[in-house]
């Protein structure tokens, strides 16, 4: 039996964040990001941060460690989440993972050795411009041609994933799939997820965006624009921020970005439910109303701590 680790799962707005903070505060507990969004620096708003009241003097860690110009990789999220864990475990207190992202919850509680291949800037760009020119459906079927077995893990709508898969093939000229191994990890991982009914997310969905565009969202994309950050980087691929930068532009009006805005992140919540499946054993799933009251005691009696 290893040292332990929480990691909290579950769809976009469904109230991990406050979850987290309620068990880390019950326990002892230190919470590490594990959603690709969250990990830029300016972009706290839209991409849902927990602000300072939110965080009630809980140590949060991989909040926004990049600038918006960095492009962000699962390897580095793998280093940096490890030394967390690492160091908050010598310090005799609980990593809590919380986020979103199944790429990156995924990697690190099955000790995914992810290729170690530097980004390719122009290549990227190249795929980049393909898949808008011929469709995102191009860039998946030529990976069916080169790496099959990667093809099927990486759905044909993660365009980024797939992306990668081929910055890998083309540059080592081995398919990436065989070049990404497993060494489980020295933890005793306990996993929780935070469910909800689909039209409730909804509703909750909406109100979210709301908020957040109540809270700010448009002057913080008018900032990182003014800053000389493009709309073309990776980091304005997280919902809203580029059409909220065709709204400063003058080219969409905000009701017509709000309802934008509401449709991608809805469609995105459906994505992350094939991340995190309901069949999954590995994973103990909770209601949210269930744990609204007392979340901290609701969770701790499920993972059983």
């Amino acid at each position: 039996m290893g040292t332990p680790v929480i990691a909290l799962v579950g769809a976009t707005a469904v109230g991990k964040s406050a979850v987290a903070v309620a068990l880390a505060r019950r326990i002892g507990g230190e919470i590490i990001n594990a959603d690709s969004r969250q990990v830029y620096r300016g972009m706290a708003i839209g991409t849902g941060i927990p602000s300072e009241d939110e965080r009630s003097g809980v140590p949060h860690h991989l909040y926004g460690i990049s600038e918006p110009d960095d492009d962000f990789s699962l390897g580095r999220f793998l280093t940096a989440a490890k030394c967390a864990i690492q160091d908050i475990h010598e310090r005799a207190r609980t990593p809590i993972v919380v986020g979103g992202t199944g790429q990156y919850v995924w990697a690190l509680l099955e000790g995914w050795n992810v290729p170690e291949v530097a980004p390719d800037p122009e290549l990227r760009q190249q795929l980049m411009e393909r898949a808008e020119a011929e469709g995102r459906d191009t860039l998946h079927e030529e990976l069916r041609r080169l790496d099959p077995t990667a093809a099927e893990l990486i759905h044909p709508n993660n365009l980024i994933r797939a992306m990668r898969a081929l910055e890998v093939v083309r540059t080592t000229g081995r398919p990436f799939s065989e070049q990404r191994t497993q060494t489980p990890p020295p933890w005793d991982t306990h996993i929780a997820g935070v469910s909800m009914e689909r039209e409730a997310l909804d509703v909750r969905i909406e109100q979210r965006v709301d908020h957040q565009l109540e809270a700010g969202w448009v002057d913080e994309v008018r900032a990182l624009l003014a800053a000389g950050y493009s709309p073309s980087l990776s980091s304005f691929r997280s919902i809203g921020y580029r059409e909220i930068a065709t709204h400063i532009e003058g080219h969409m009006p905000v009701d017509e970005i709000r309802q934008t805005i509401i449709s991608k992140t809805r469609r995105f919540a459906r994505t992350q439910f094939a991340w995190f499946r309901a069949d999954d054993e590995r994973i103990t799933w909770v209601e949210a109303d269930e744990v609204s009251e007392r979340p901290s005691e609701q969770i701790q009696a499920t993972l059983g701590l």
